[in-house]
């Protein structure tokens, strides 16, 4: 071998080794992701298999699958499928699930101050400003106290998806009156069921499966759901022709999503970014592809012989009437810290946040109706 040779493969030798050297850097550096096993979780909603509502959270779900590159599967299961609707938070706080997709007001039972998470009194503007306080306004440290401290749920939450306001519900006969409302058998969940009870109504509480069988059944008179692609799919038209819109029991809502809070801790942070950020953005797009699918479906209910009416404004009077009622009546609950003080704490938060959020966009923005009316309104 002459020089050259002997300089070329020393060469050749040392491109060799710094590759080699690269290499190793390399996989030092990147986590062998499709070497990581999988962690499985099994997640319930509380919606039925053919709900909008679960087709919701199965947006939440296919975003988290996608995020977390294969290190983590959230399984989704419907409405029954392991524990009742209004089970979840118990199954997802003793382990039988990992996580679900609900409503905080489903939990009512266990603390009234749940509902003010998910149907508070209608001091916000919309479901966004709901979601505004929730994770800019001390919203999401009060929900933590109630879960954590108050209740000692092990569970972890998120709240995700705003919903427009819920209409007052359906009906054998339109409700022209507020007089109609007394001694209405009707359903609803949350702190509405302490509203409609101060308005003198009945109310039966039933996870959204069970309602239009009740109406058919004459168990109830009145009923609401939540929007006109979920009560369109379930049924209701079939046992009921009168659709009351607009109503301020329900005025904001958003949905909650669980995790049992052990699963959740033993995850690497960056797992557990990947649930926290796949429900904001589930709650974006859930945003977005509401406006297309109730405004058509609701223009469907109409022409299929629906009578869609707005409830009258006396009604909507009577049910502001019965918030400030039903408010300072839990407010002054003073049997425990975790009732009344804890209410009212809850209370003076959101209504700080909304006089001046809510104040700001009354102030701000131009009347949508004007311009609405200018566009689209009929002329002559």
């Amino acid at each position: 071998m002459n020089e050259n040779d002997t300089r070329n493969a020393g060469r050749r030798g040392l491109l060799k080794a710094t590759a080699v050297g690269a290499v190793g850097a390399a996989v030092l550096a990147t986590p062998n992701v499709s070497r990581a096993q999988t962690t499985v979780l099994r997640f319930q909603s509380t919606w039925p298999q053919r709900d909008i509502f679960h087709e919701f959270a199965q947006d939440f779900v296919t975003r988290a699958n996608s995020m977390a590159g294969g290190r983590l599967r959230l399984e989704l299961l419907a409405a029954g499928a392991v524990v009742g609707a209004f089970q979840l938070m118990d199954a997802v706080h003793a382990g039988t699930l990992d996580g679900g997709h609900g409503v905080s007001a489903y939990w009512f039972g266990k603390n009234k101050a749940f509902s003010l998470f998910g149907t508070s009194p209608p001091w916000f503007g919309d479901a966004n400003q709901l979601l505004g306080w929730f994770y800019h306004g001390g919203g999401e440290a009060l929900y933590k106290e109630l879960v954590n401290d108050i209740l000692r749920l092990n569970v972890v939450g998120f709240q995700s998806g705003p919903m427009p306001t819920q209409p007052l519900g359906w009906f054998k006969n339109p409700v022209t009156s507020v007089e109609q409302i007394r001694g209405l058998r009707y359903r609803t969940v949350g702190l509405a069921t302490d509203l409609f009870n101060e308005m003198g109504a009945a109310v039966v509480a039933l996870p959204g499966g069970e309602i239009v069988p009740a109406l058919e059944r004459g168990v109830i008179d009145g009923a609401e759901f939540n929007n006109p692609s979920s009560d369109r799919v379930l049924g209701f038209a079939d046992v009921a022709k009168n659709y009351m819109i607009q109503s301020f029991h329900q005025r904001t809502e958003s949905f909650e999503i669980l995790f049992n809070k052990g699963k959740y801790d033993a995850l690497p942070a960056e797992l557990q970014a990947v649930l926290r950020y796949a429900s904001e953005a589930a709650s974006a797009d859930m945003s977005w592809k509401l406006q297309d699918r109730y405004s058509k479906d609701l223009v469907a209910l109409a022409q299929s012989g629906v009578n869609v009416r707005p409830t009258p404004r006396p009604v909507l009077d009577a049910q502001l009437r019965a918030w400030d009622t039903v408010v300072q009546r839990l407010e002054a609950d003073n049997s425990s810290p975790a009732n009344g003080p804890y209410f009212k704490k809850v209370c003076d938060s959101q209504r700080e946040w909304c006089r001046r959020v809510g104040g700001f966009f009354l102030r701000y923005e131009a009347s949508p109706v004007i311009s609405y009316n200018h566009f689209f309104a009929r002329q002559g």
